[in-house]
């Protein structure tokens, strides 16, 4: 029989903050947005033919992978 009365397992359950969230990932789709932008100007110059994915779209993607990346850490 195991005494768990000493050592008791804690379940700890980290919750990300969402306002900090939203602030974070705010401020990284706003550093994003000029660099997508270029990033699209750019592609559409290569291939001469109009992208799907605008630099709005662009700079949402960065900041979704970015973002969690900092809490996670």
């Amino acid at each position: 029989m195991t005494d768990f009365t000493s050592d008791t397992p804690i379940h700890k359950v980290h919750k990300t903050p969402r306002t900090e969230f939203y602030v974070y990932f705010t401020i990284i789709f706003l550093a994003a947005l000029p660099l997508a932008a270029i990033s699209w100007m750019l592609s559409m110059i290569k291939q001469r033919q109009w992208s799907s994915r605008g630099p709005v779209a662009r700079a949402i993607t960065q900041a979704r992978i970015i973002t969690p990346m900092i809490f996670a850490a």
